[in-house]
């Protein structure tokens, strides 16, 4: 199951609101651990940042882990719960699912090799990959698939609804397998014409990477751009369901027969099919200094940099470049990225210059649904405004 339309709904949310088994539902009513927080200052909302965190758990959220940073000031805070049957407060330096902030990652990979002359973003993907994709596609650039304007279609999941897929959690569906699906279906539109946010553009990245380096695209992510970042507690887990060290459980939110909300606890989960477009387990501080490390140019060199803040000009409504999409709101330009696996809501943002920046990880008992979070709204109204 591919996600389709997560960023694009987050970037639609911020610009309205800115213009194991079941578990039974918890009482949310009962006093939950109040959020913490340090180092407020002066230009930033502390105190709306705070506000924004009140009351975890809730309905909405188990959990939130936020960061807003920059030249502007900065600000921590966490709320809500490790896990329900415990109660005990949630841990601000839990590694979490980050779903698809994976593609900067993988983007900034691409970029490095780019900048090595390994990879030209000119030429088609079928060169380096030859019988991926089969004859009915025309050639693809390297470039389109970065800024999701190939025309390859979605790759097929382990399911559509929320009850099959969690059926197969502990199933494994190979990028491989993925890609093979969407090949099947031939192409979407003629590449370079449209533009459409697919994981699929970024699996095939991932296998590119492979193939012109020979090593596993874990590894490679790891070279080029998480040591160069100081992303110490960020990896890939592939096949492996757990999430290794310090984590708060993630849940879904599951409507009974009866009318009831059973709180399924979702937090191991076979994600080998999310691959280079959403595999990635990281916390906080690590994509703030993802952020940081990549928009200060430590990790892309200039020229290829400016991929990542460059939208195709000539398709109407793209707002996507290489890895992130540009949100404009009263004057200021942020780049950002979303990502989410059930359980788990994740964003990175921030402005060009990095006067404000805002990470968060919300434990989202509604992930995958089709609204932005309402805790992850609030975090972002109190970090952007």
């Amino acid at each position: 199951m591919q996600a389709r339309r997560r960023t694009t709904v987050v970037a639609a949310s911020l610009v309205a609101v800115l213009a194991a088994g079941p578990l039974a539902a918890p009482a949310f009513a009962t006093p939950a651990p109040a959020p913490t927080s340090s180092r407020p200052a002066s230009t930033v909302d502390a105190k709306a940042l705070a506000a924004a965190l009140t009351g975890l758990p809730d309905p909405d959220a188990t959990a939130a882990l936020v960061r807003v940073g920059g030249t502007d000031g900065a600000w921590r805070g966490s709320a809500g719960v490790h896990d329900l049957p415990s109660a005990a407060p949630a841990d601000p330096d839990a590694r979490f699912r980050a779903g698809s902030t994976t593609k900067v990652v993988t983007a900034a990979a691409v970029l490095r090799l780019a900048a090595e002359h390994r990879i030209d973003l000119g030429t088609p993907v079928q060169r380096y990959l030859p019988g991926l994709l089969g004859g009915k596609f025309r050639p693809i650039t390297v470039r389109q698939l970065l800024n999701h304007t190939s025309g390859i279609p979605a790759g097929d999941g382990l399911g559509e609804s929320f009850e099959e897929v969690y059926a197969h959690r502990f199933d494994t569906l190979t990028p491989q397998q993925v890609v093979a699906s969407a090949a099947a279906k031939g192409p979407e539109f003629r590449p370079g014409t449209k533009q459409h946010y697919l994981n699929i553009n970024y699996t095939v990245l991932g296998l590119l990477i492979e193939k012109v380096t020979g090593r596993s695209y874990a590894s490679e992510a790891t070279r080029l751009v998480l040591t160069p970042a100081g992303m110490r507690d960020t990896y890939f887990p592939g096949a492996d369901p757990r999430i290794a060290g310090p984590h708060n459980h993630g849940y879904q939110a599951v409507q009974q027969a009866d009318g009831t909300t059973e709180f399924v606890d979702v937090t191991e989960w076979n994600q080998a099919d999310r691959f280079a477009a959403g595999d990635m387990i990281s916390t906080t501080a690590d994509l703030e200094r993802l952020l940081t490390s990549l928009f200060r140019g430590r990790i892309v060199p200039g020229p290829r940099l400016r991929e990542m803040f460059t939208v195709p000009a000539h398709i109407d409504g793209a707002t996507y470049s290489a890895g992130l999409q540009r949100f404009a709101y009263e004057g200021k330009v942020y780049w950002l990225k979303s990502g989410a696996r059930y359980g788990y809501s994740a964003l990175i943002a921030g402005t060009r210059d990095l006067s404000r920046t805002l990470v968060y990880s919300v434990n989202s008992t509604d992930a995958k649904g089709e609204d932005m979070n309402p805790v992850a709204q609030r975090i972002a109204v109190a970090a952007l405004r």
